[in-house]
């Protein structure tokens, strides 16, 4: 498996019902979103990007604005426990959904949460070395065949030492689809919203000198 994220997603409904309407990026609320949650850096359009890719290095963010639903990828995100993402990012959601998702393929880890309202309703981080890092609220529909033992890494017949229930990264992908009706890796089922299909722009990002020096 190859798949990374670290995003956040803001939605005032259904995040995955939003993104399935392919509503247009509407440029002049990505741009100020983008300045609202970054604005004490340099921000340089670089290029456009899309939803398949929502791993950008630590210089770098994606973002884009459609119909009820934002879209934010950047280094913040990738955080062990989620529950501690800094409440400025948190607050600019306003009402509705706030979902962090975020998978490193290279370390087997998966982190997502859920604010509604601005409360945290429910956050789980976990890879084969750390463990469970936290898992707070009420597991959600989708993940509770994995934690059943209905989804063994390795198959029902082999041997299976690893230390989970499942593996980190097909919950990843699970919750993928469940939240925002795509998915990365894996079977995908065709009736599943094509992530090169939602738009993002792709930005630099720098400190400001002025902020640097104050």
């Amino acid at each position: 498996m190859g798949a990374k994220t670290w995003m956040l997603v803001y939605a005032e409904s259904s995040a995955r019902e939003a993104l399935k309407t392919r509503s247009p990026l509407d440029g002049e609320a990505t741009q100020r979103l983008a300045r609202d949650l970054f604005g004490g850096e340099n921000l340089e359009r670089i290029g456009d990007g899309d939803l398949s890719y929502t791993c950008p290095p630590d210089d770098e963010l994606l973002i884009g604005c459609f119909g009820g639903i934002s879209v934010v990828a950047a280094k913040e995100f990738g955080i062990d426990h989620p529950s501690r993402l800094n409440r400025s990012f948190i607050a600019a959601g306003g009402a509705g959904s706030t979902y962090l998702h975020a998978m490193h393929s290279v370390v087997d880890w998966f982190a997502y949460a859920n604010w509604i309202n601005g409360k945290l309703v429910r956050s789980l981080s976990l890879s084969p070395d750390s463990g469970i890092l936290e898992d707070i609220g009420q597991r959600l529909d989708f993940e509770k065949p994995y934690w059943a033992g209905q989804h063994p890494v390795g198959g029902d017949d082999e041997d299976n030492s690893y230390p989970l229930p499942f593996h980190p990264l097909d919950l990843g992908e699970a919750a993928l689809r469940e939240l925002f009706g795509y998915q990365l890796e894996g079977i995908i089922d065709p009736a599943l919203l094509e992530p090169e299909s939602i738009p993002l722009v792709h930005y630099r990002r720098s400190r400001s000198w002025w902020k640097f020096w104050r």
